[in-house]
């Protein structure tokens, strides 16, 4: 399709035929950033950015290379179009110099956002030879005049400029609306049609969420009857109801296992929502196990009959823009080597379908979470703008890294303060993290239940016996749970998980299905199939043998009568006893929860933060306090801190991120992100894992989502069909997999596993 003299061009024509005009994609993308950024004030300087970002693209070789690969087919080596955008705002910053960050905004919009002392560097060098920049804005100014205007947008009247904190988070949102609506506006170029989400408003959710829950109430009762526990969980609620008409800011969820945390979070994020025109709820927790028994329960709540679905579920760790981990023969060098990538290219249009939580309920992890608000790369950063004018609850608190605590809970202080965030801290076992820098001072928490230390005493529905010395073992344990009709072992990690299945299913019980084995190399249908199973068997009274990691021990309803958990940390360990004797129908004498120290297994302080266990085992333990002690909890949570923390937010001798903190206000994003990390993709990867014993409809739906991926045009449907197809397995096994073919590279460093996978354990450990 030839282009008449005078237009420009942004994309390829889509498949209607029809060219994407370049004024058309600026100003389209300058326009929906603007709607995304106006709720903090930042519409103004959002429109600037998203107008002038490809701006680049005026070049007569960037124009020529494109026509070129349309005309022919063939792939065409273009210029880069970063760098005229970029130079352009920089220009107009020079009256606002807090500002000039952003122009990383324009010059990483592909890429990712470099550390800002790179950009300088680059802008230095463009604006003494600006030859070829100039070249394409004119360009552009021939079909859209406005972009020479020279004045400086607006910054949100809440930035101090000497704060570098509030500037490196202005940049990460601003950056996040860019790209979303550069992605969107081309998106709904190469797919027409709707892209972004009818807006569903909270009241109308909280009205919905409180009639279902209702009337689930009212069945459960008629089926069961109403018992001490029910009337208990709903004088909570009701509490928690009337916190939620507190002004917005920090609360704290603080309740015992077991009453009802996660429908009175959602109550009150909702409620709170509602009465305070916030735009959205996300529910972020700390184990892909909770997430989907989590968004199963709000969906039920939530989810319109017919339409479109209310509720996301988004745990997926694949990145798209990641390169392979090997290119294949056929696949040329990547186009873009400014971060060292290699391997083959990404999939475009698989970069343009990436979640984004345009949903108004979102339920996540952690990891997903912090990856959002530090993070550097498109894939990551796009959805970061929706968590502004929204509810955050962060479900299992106590879970956050100690190492990263200074930046998350920095960051987190900024969402609350200026982009209107309200944050609700939920967990049993609150941890005191107003005890550490970022929060001494300043920023006040409310609580959302009043005084919990009634309800602990209760709830308290276990007796905790010690077991330690030479002779226990893994085995050991194994065999006295055996003992038992139903009976739960909480390990520190997959291997020990491994071996105590084994060893149960050595004894006689090969292909019982009361034996039960749980943990992330299993698939996330196959968990949450094991989870509804074992449910079944305890409620029905039938034998139940379970060995699971630490993904059991938050928001999975399961009720043992006894259980056992390998030594860990106190926190983990009472999340452990909420598993036994769950609903209290036993005496709390004859509910059993063992913590026992295996000689052969993990040793705790690989899994767990070093001055954690230290500072538990001084207090918890045969003779010391139980792990459900409110006051010891607090102690051990203040000693554990301040054996790490700094002094200041940019002691280098602080072990709670300090150096990251230090990291953030250099502006230094890439490598903000690469410390960031929760869970390194050096040491987990998620690997897709299709089971033969899978309905042949599923098992073709989810072929045709791994397809999709692959070579087509995928949707963000396309994920979330992935999703309960996802296993973890450690990176080191990986490359073992790939040599073995068992692993075969579907996009960005998602791979199919297509080795064995075992139908109660998932994908085992290598001998």
């Amino acid at each position: 399709m030839p282009v008449p003299e005078g237009r420009l061009v942004a994309h390829s024509p889509g498949h209607q035929g029809a060219w994407h005009w370049y004024e058309d994609h600026a100003r389209g993308t300058g326009e929906l950033a603007r709607r995304f950024a106006e709720p903090w004030g930042g519409g103004d300087l959002a429109y600037r950015l998203g107008r002038d970002h490809d701006t680049g693209k005026g070049a007569c070789a960037w124009q020529e290379g494109l026509i070129e690969e349309v005309t022919s087919g063939r792939k065409t080596r273009r210029p880069p179009h970063n760098d005229a955008g970029a130079l352009l705002f920089a220009r107009a910053a020079e009256q606002f110099p807090a500002l000039l960050p952003c122009a990383g905004v324009i010059e990483g919009h592909h890429a990712g956002l470099s550390a800002w002392s790179e950009v300088r560097l680059r802008l230095k060098a463009l604006m003494a030879d600006s030859s070829e920049a100039d070249e394409a804005i004119h360009r552009v100014a021939a079909v859209m005049p406005e972009i020479l205007d020279g004045s400086c947008s607006a910054a949100p009247d809440w930035l101090d400029p000497r704060d570098k904190i509030a500037v490196e988070m202005l940049v990460r949102m601003t950056y996040s609306v860019v790209v979303d609506a550069d992605r969107l506006d081309t998106a709904a170029h190469f797919r027409p049609g709707t892209h972004i989400r009818p807006h569903v408003g909270m009241p109308e959710l909280w009205e919905r969420y409180e009639d279902r829950r209702q009337e689930a109430l009212a069945e459960r009762q008629r089926s069961k009857g109403a018992s001490w526990l029910d009337k208990l969980r709903e004088n909570v609620y009701q509490e928690a109801l009337e916190a939620a008409a507190g002004k917005p800011g920090v609360y704290r969820l603080h309740l015992p296992t077991g009453a009802g945390k996660t429908f009175t979070g959602g109550g009150f994020a909702l409620r709170h929502a509602s009465l305070h025109g916030l735009r959205r709820v996300i529910v972020a927790v700390p184990f892909i196990s909770i997430t989907e028994q989590n968004a199963a329960e709000y969906r039920s709540l939530l989810d319109p009959e017919q339409g479109p679905p209310v509720v996301l579920e988004h745990h997926s760790a694949v990145n798209v823009e990641a390169p392979q981990q090997r290119a294949p023969q056929s696949a040329g060098p990547s186009m873009n080597m400014r971060h060292g990538q290699k391997g083959g290219q990404p999939n475009r249009w698989a970069k343009l379908a990436t979640e984004n939580w345009d949903a108004p309920f979102i339920v996540t992890t952690t990891v997903r979470l912090i990856e959002t608000i530090f993070g550097s790369t498109p894939w990551a950063t796009r959805r970061l703008h929706r968590l502004a004018n929204s509810v955050i609850v962060l479900d299992e608190v106590q879970a956050l890294p100690d190492r990263l605590l200074t930046p998350i809970l920095s960051g987190l202080r900024e969402l609350v303060e200026h982009y209107g965030v309200t944050l609700v801290l939920s967990s049993a076992t609150q941890p005191e993290l107003a005890a550490l820098n970022p929060w001494r001072s300043g920023l006040p928490q409310r609580d959302v239940v009043a005084d919990p230390a009634p309800l602990f005493k209760q709830l308290r529905r276990v007796r905790y016996e010690w077991r330690t010395g030479p002779e226990v073992t893994l085995a050991s344990i194994a065999a006295e749970a055996a003992e038992y009709d139903q009976a739960l072992v909480v390990v520190n990690g997959t291997k020990d998980a491994n071996q105590v299945h084994r060893t149960w299913l050595s004894t006689n019980r090969d292909e019982d299905p009361g034996v039960v084995h749980l943990s992330t190399r299993m698939t996330g249908g196959h968990r949450r199939e094991t989870i509804q199973a074992t449910k079944q068997r305890l409620e029905r009274g039938m034998d139940t043998l379970l060995v699971a990691t630490s993904l059991i021990e938050a928001g999975v309803n399961l009720d043992f009568p006894r259980g056992y958990r390998a030594r860990s940390t106190p926190e983990s360990e009472q999340q452990a006893a909420g598993r036994v004797n769950r609903e209290g129908k036993r005496p709390a004498k004859d509910s059993v929860m063992t913590i026992f120290d295996p000689r052969d297994g993990l040793n705790p302080e690989m899994v767990y933060n070093t001055c954690a266990i230290a500072a538990a085992f001084r207090r918890f333990g045969d003779g010391l306090a139980d792990p459900d002690d409110l006051d010891v909890l607090r102690s051990y949570y203040q000693h554990r801190y301040r054996l790490q923390a700094g002094q200041h937010s940019k002691d280098p001798n602080g072990a709670t991120g300090e150096v990251i903190e230090a990291l953030r206000a250099k502006l230094h994003y890439p490598e903000v992100a690469h410390r960031m990390r929760i869970i390194d993709n050096e040491h987990s990867v998620a690997v897709v894992a299709i089971r033969p014993h899978l309905e042949e409809e599923t098992r073709q739906a989810a072929q045709k989502a791994v397809d999709q991926l692959r070579s087509d045009l995928p949707t963000p449907a396309t994920y979330r069909t992935l999703q309960e197809h996802m296993a973890s397995i450690p990176e080191r096994e990986l490359g073992l997999a790939i040599d073995a073919g068992h692993a075969i590279e579907i996009a960005g460093d998602l791979h199919h596993w297509v080795g064995p996978y075992h139908p109660q354990r998932g994908i085992e450990p290598p001998a």
